[in-house]
């Protein structure tokens, strides 16, 4: 199976720990490395990392990382990294074939969310994704989060920031079929910034997006100083395979 990581865009919010956010290091290995590995043990066999951002720095450590994790990288490099990250994922997706798991560099999941995932119908010409529905989760900083409302089949009704309502929070782990870059790319012709939640709502208003219910299934997005000091914790216990000689 395929996977794309978006890694293109400019982290600021981690600049003070890293100047590229997929390079840096939590217990000593690479957000970029972290994601591949735990795609790996998923069953991926084969990442399309896309890049704009510090492209030469990221694209130089992934040809060891391939012959580590035993996956074949591709890197893909988009147009205009400052776009919305939507831009991103119509840029990697021109380099997969059929469906494929979609994750944000700066997102720590098991690879039991990537399972789940796979294991689920996707929609036709849709997509699925994985939701947390604990709302007061601690490793959640609220004002950054991507909110979810849903209906009773698991239908997305609305997704975005700052959401009244919401059900759940938006975990950043995609089950997707082409149809999400065809989405995006109807957003954009619309006006839209062509921002991945975008995408999301397009399929939303057309009943082409569900969700899973990670349940108990641990993630973080590491994105800022304090998020990255909590995944520095929190990691040896959630996913001590990592960091196993």
């Amino acid at each position: 199976m395929d996977s794309i990581i978006i890694a293109a865009g400019l982290g600021s919010r981690l600049r003070s720990v890293a100047q590229s956010k997929p390079l840096a290091r939590v217990c000593g290995i690479s957000l970029i490395e972290i994601a591949v590995r735990q795609l790996a043990v998923a069953g991926v066999s084969r990442v399309v990392v896309v890049t704009g951002y510090m492209a030469d720095e990221i694209e130089a450590v992934l040809p060891a990382l391939a012959v580590l994790t035993k996956v074949e990288i591709e890197a893909v490099r988009v147009e205009d990294w400052t776009l919305a990250n939507g831009h991103s994922v119509i840029a990697g997706a021109k380099h997969v074939e059929g469906d494929y798991l979609l994750v944000m560099a700066d997102h720590i999941l098991t690879s039991e969310i990537f399972d789940a995932l796979c294991a689920t119908d996707v929609p036709v010409d849709g997509v699925v994704l994985g939701v947390d529905h604990k709302l007061e989760n601690p490793l959640v900083d609220p004002d950054d989060a991507t909110y979810v409302c849903i209906d009773d089949s698991k239908n997305i009704t609305e997704i975005g920031k700052g959401i009244d309502g919401a059900d759940a929070i938006d975990c950043g782990a995609f089950f997707a079929t082409s149809g999400l870059a065809d989405a995006i790319a109807a957003t954009i012709v619309d006006g839209k910034p062509g921002s991945l939640s975008d995408g999301m709502q397009w399929l939303a208003d057309r009943g082409k997006a569900k969700v899973i219910d990670i349940g108990q299934l641990w993630w973080m997005d590491v994105d800022d100083p304090v998020a990255h000091s909590v995944a520095q914790r929190e990691l040896p216990s959630q996913l001590p395979h990592l960091l196993e000689a």
